[in-house]
């Protein structure tokens, strides 16, 4: 992690996206191709090519090929990647449609579902709060949400004839924020959980529902609040990790802390200082054009694809209802990388960053499917306050750094950042089907075959 605020001054000033009229026939040849590598739409980091940031041109071409493969044979409609190293844009291509049923071609600025990668986003909203000192890690849920007051576990014990029985019991301790922060609170997603209980209640109130996975963007926020709270939880706070809705619960407990609408403050304290400015929780009419869409049917099985749809929805919800481009998104990663701040703008301090980049889990808390197993079907993983961290080089079956941290979403989106090798990835892509953790190990294969230094 980078300790100089300004150290990257030079690598990261913005840059004009795109040149008109006369000054198009001023530029030389290397300048045409730097600015091939700005994506429209949005703010790109200063672009380099690759060898001066020690990739690979050849080898990153493989990328592209790949991708266009996977296009031609019906698996993908498209994607967008764009790599940084050194503080520096090394590649940005885009492959395949933005929508192929209108054999529509997929453009660098197009708007994309980012789902569970909204997630880091009110990550790091909420840790905005704490440097400011208006919440604290270890403070309880209900110090801000007094529905989450005398919670219940639904657990099996066993009944007098010696069989499982469901069972609800009183939580052992309150979840806290950092409960909510590295989603150890004991709650869950209908789509994924075990717990026969917590599943048939997420559904009567509306948190899971079996023909559209995760959106609960058609519940209030006082609604989501509510039914949430008054659901069981899967596990004693503080004992399992479990992947769930507990960053929609952080939204609110920013919202409470804030006073102000998740979204706004996000845009606030995040979006606007890193120039983000194609990222929220909808998407204006007029840019409606540029959402990239799904197949209709998900090509490994044959169900049919259903996303959220850009409309304003009646909650922001905090872990899975953003959109936004990979260019904005890759500005945030490359915040991150560079200890909390961009082109002069800090949004959290180096030690937060770091904070939400250590193990969170250790070996008090085990995981019900382990963090890199559920995103790439990998072990080697740990996860933090907002992201799934590296614990070593080793053990995981895909080339990395110990101390590399990620996420990605539901619609096929992935993000990493290497901080040992100084880079940044993004790939945007709209394929919500069990075949996303194949492309998120393949473009980390790709990615760092491409390195050459």
């Amino acid at each position: 992690m980078r300790t100089s605020e300004g150290g990257r001054a030079g690598a990261s000033r913005r840059f004009l996206l795109g040149c008109v009229g006369l000054a198009l026939t001023a530029l030389s040849a290397p300048a045409m191709a730097d600015q091939a590598l700005r994506p429209r739409g949005g703010e790109a980091l200063a672009p380099a090519r690759p060898e001066e940031v020690g990739l690979s041109t050849e080898r990153l071409g493989r990328i592209k090929r790949v991708m266009e493969e996977e296009v031609a044979a019906g698996r993908l409609p498209g994607a967008v990647v764009m790599i940084a190293r050194r503080g520096r844009l090394a590649y940005a291509e885009s492959v395949g449609f933005r929508d192929k049923a209108a054999g529509a071609p997929l453009s660098k600025d197009a708007i994309f579902r980012i789902y569970s990668m909204t997630k880091p986003l009110t990550s790091v909203a909420a840790m905005t709060l704490m440097e400011d000192g208006r919440l604290q890690l270890t403070e309880p849920v209900s110090k801000y949400l007094p529905e989450f007051k005398d919670l219940k576990v639904a657990q099996s014990r066993p009944n007098a004839l010696g069989e499982a029985s469901p069972d609800l019991v009183p939580v052992e301790r309150a979840p806290t924020v950092q409960d909510l922060l590295r989603h150890t609170a004991g709650l869950a997603y209908g789509e994924i959980t075990t717990n026969s209980a917590v599943k048939t209640a997420y559904a009567k109130a509306g948190l899971f529902k079996p023909d559209f996975d995760y959106n609960t963007t058609d519940l209030t926020p006082e609604e989501f609040t509510a039914r949430i709270a008054a659901a069981p939880l899967a596990y004693q706070p503080g004992t399992v990790w479990q992947y769930s809705l507990a960053v929609d619960v952080l939204g609110r407990v920013v919202e409470k802390a804030s006073g102000q609408r998740l979204g706004d403050y996000l845009s606030e304290r995040v979006l606007r200082p890193l120039r983000m400015g194609e990222t929220g929780f909808s998407v204006a009419a007029d840019k409606a054009g540029r959402i990239a869409q799904a197949l209709p049917t998900d090509p490994a099985t044959g169900a049919p694809n259903r996303l959220i749809d850009g409309a304003a929805p009646k909650n922001d919800s905090g872990g899975a209802g953003g959109y936004g481009t990979a260019a904005d998104y890759l500005r945030f990663a490359q915040a991150l990388l560079d200890g909390g701040s961009l082109d002069g703008a800090r949004v959290l301090s180096r030690t937060s960053v770091e904070l939400m980049t250590a193990d969170h889990l250790g070996d008090r808390i085990r995981p019900a499917v382990s963090p890199g197993e559920l995103l790439m079907g990998v072990p080697g993983y740990t996860f933090g306050l907002g992201f799934m961290v590296r614990k070593d080089a080793g053990i995981a079956g895909v080339p990395g750094s110990k101390g590399e941290f990620m996420w990605a979403g539901y619609a096929g989106t992935f993000f990493w950042v290497d901080p040992k090798e100084d880079l940044a990835v993004v790939m945007m892509t709209q394929a919500p089907g069990p075949s996303r953790a194949y492309y998120r190990r393949e473009i980390k294969q790709l990615v760092y075959g491409a390195i050459a230094d």
